[in-house]
């Protein structure tokens, strides 16, 4: 259907190399019972990050036109960041690939990708609440690669006070 390595499909990979800077940035540093927090919440943070996985797994079978949800028991919580990387990681390699996807990107973008970037901020919100609040940036400097979906992202250009 969307020809790969259009601008719709560079903007996505952008999009998902921003989902993957801000969420690196959100678990970065966080004490090891951030995973566990319930706060406010309805779900603790190693949940909610198990969800995002499950979202690019999700997004995986979507984008190849045989849609199936799958959702996880969490992992212990480094194993479940590394697991939350590597599906994103996978889902944006399928994206570079050149295959067309069989469903229009706008809908990938409007389900996992918009869901995770929620997530992400509620993450970041559990961790001010958890009394570990992250350090703010001007996002609009950071330097955010397409392509570069993994969990090792760069350090902060400008940060706030």
């Amino acid at each position: 259907m969307t020809p790969a390595n259009d601008s719709a499909t560079e903007l996505l990979r952008h999009a998902l190399a921003t989902l993957a800077y801000r969420t690196s940035k959100t678990l970065r540093d966080a004490p090891p019972e951030f995973a566990g927090f319930a706060g406010a919440a309805p779900q603790t943070p190693v949940k909610i990050l198990a969800h995002m996985g499950d979202l690019f797994g999700w997004a995986l079978t979507i984008v190849d036109g045989h849609e199936k949800w799958r959702a996880s028991e969490p992992l212990p919580w480094n194993r479940e960041v590394a697991r939350f990387f590597a599906a994103l990681e996978a889902f944006d390699r399928r994206l570079a690939a050149g295959v067309p996807s069989q469903v229009p990107l706008a809908q990938l973008f409007q389900g996992p990708v918009a869901d995770a970037l929620t997530h992400t901020g509620q993450l970041a919100m559990l961790r001010r609440l958890a009394g570990c609040p992250m350090p703010g940036e001007n996002y609009f400097a950071a330097e955010i690669v397409t392509g570069r979906a993994g969990a090792d992202q760069a350090e902060p250009r400008v940060k706030f006070d």
